[in-house]
């Protein structure tokens, strides 16, 4: 079973329940200023979640369109939080809005994932290169778990896991420059880059690449941390 995030299943499987809206409390309504609005994005939050894991695991079809009321049952939720969703999703280049029929998932095609990658080095690789003649091996010691834990997921098979402890690592790294926009800017790329890969396989190759990157990262390897980054590129200048 592929599992996203913290017990969350992907969209084919059981959606986790949505946490009911609290009761109101025997005084009455609670007064508005006292409001605290977050029921509301906790379940867009857990919907979006839901939906990137179906789209990187590949539930949700490229070419199908899907409508926001089927897609609501199905993760337990009205319509409304789904279509918001859709519409980050839509931001992001995953989906297109169709007009009174939902949103279609739209293909990566080849071109497009070489260009990501290629924006993807253009915005991490000089970074790292820097940080790696800068930052102390100790604390990059400290990445040695994300980094396991790329592994572990790989080794599981599971794409949405993946992505999300791939990202986790990348954004870890990046955030020792201490730039928020780079690590900003870097995360959106990386989601709109992944897409269901061939296999297992690929996904542990992928994985071990982050081990080996930090070990020349925590030896001071200028040299095989620039050449172990062309490789994770894919060779992307």
């Amino acid at each position: 079973m592929c599992v996203y995030g913290a017990g969350r299943t992907s969209l084919d499987l059981t959606a986790p329940p949505v946490p009911p809206v609290p009761p109101v409390p025997p005084g009455g309504p609670v007064k508005p200023s006292a409001r605290v609005p977050v029921q509301r994005s906790s379940v867009r939050g857990q919907v979006l979640d839901a939906l990137r894991s179906a789209l990187v695991g590949g539930e949700l079809r490229p070419g199908q369109v899907y409508s926001a009321p089927v897609l609501g049952e199905r993760l337990g939720v009205s319509a409304t939080p789904v279509r918001e969703a859709m519409q980050q999703l839509a931001l992001e280049g995953a989906v297109e809005v169709v007009p009174n029929r939902g949103f279609r998932v739209l293909a990566r095609d080849t071109r497009e994932l070489a260009e990501l990658a290629e924006v993807r080095a253009l915005v991490e690789v000089p970074v790292i290169l820097r940080l790696a003649r800068t930052v102390p091996a100790e604390r990059w010691a400290r990445l040695r778990p994300l980094a396991e834990a790329t592994v572990r997921c790989a080794s599981d098979g599971c794409v949405a896991r993946y992505a999300e402890a791939d990202r986790a690592f990348h954004l870890a790294v990046l955030g020792l420059a201490g730039n928020g926009e780079l690590v900003r800017v870097a995360g959106d790329l990386h989601r709109r880059a992944h897409v269901p890969v061939g296999g297992s396989a690929d996904l542990v190759a992928d994985a071990h690449e982050h081990a080996a990157l930090l070990d020349a990262l925590i030896a001071g390897d200028v040299e095989e941390v620039g050449a172990l980054l062309r490789q994770h590129f894919g060779d992307a200048p």
